[in-house]
């Protein structure tokens, strides 16, 4: 069974995309699509970005708890808030942390928002930053609007069999690319 890191970046008060972290996680466990690793950003605490991991002299247990966690998982499904047309810095600040982790890890979107765009334009400049360090970011992207009103706080969506759905075809998607980049490895 592939490990799936599931990253929830938001760290701010009353933050709704953690909702959808907790839904994606608990349907990949539900539906033994794969071993989820439930990454929050709010629990690492990461001081600004001033270095690299690789360079870190002395880096903190957070640092090198995240740094293994991402090397570990076959996969990453990282749930993509949007603010102001971006992501959030958190997510930035914690994915400029690392360099050789991201080298060809399989990664997935979910973009969420409270309101009718869906995080649509924060992957955009997500994608890039992933490409600059060699992810392998997969096409299929989830988006999900309306936060509030389709989820509760727990993550239990409004429209399950619909939701669950469309998230079981966005992770079937990414193991596709898990299982093709293993097969490469191999050869």
């Amino acid at each position: 069974m592939f490990k799936i890191a599931v990253i929830s970046p938001s760290i701010r008060k009353g933050r709704n995309s953690q909702r959808i972290a907790l839904w994606i996680n608990e349907l990949i466990k539900r539906e033994e699509l794969g071993e989820p690793v439930f990454i929050d950003l709010l629990e690492y605490n990461f001081p600004l970005f001033h270095e690299r991991l690789k360079f870190q002299e002395t880096p903190s247990p957070a640092a090198l708890d995240f740094a293994e966690k991402i090397s570990s998982a076959d996969g990453v499904i990282i749930i993509l808030p949007e603010y102001n047309g971006g992501y959030p810095a958190s997510l930035k600040n914690a994915t400029d942390l690392l360099t050789t982790e991201w080298r060809r890890k399989p990664v997935a979107f979910i973009c969420v928002s409270d309101g009718p765009f869906a995080g649509s334009q924060s992957v955009t400049s997500m994608l890039f930053s992933l490409w600059k360090i060699g992810a392998l970011t997969i096409p299929a992207t989830l988006r999900i609007p309306y936060i509030e009103r389709d989820f509760d706080q727990t993550g239990k969506p409004a429209d399950r069999e619909s939701t669950d759905k469309r998230g079981t075809k966005l992770v079937k998607e990414l193991l596709w690319y898990i299982e093709a980049k293993k097969r490469m490895e191999t050869e």
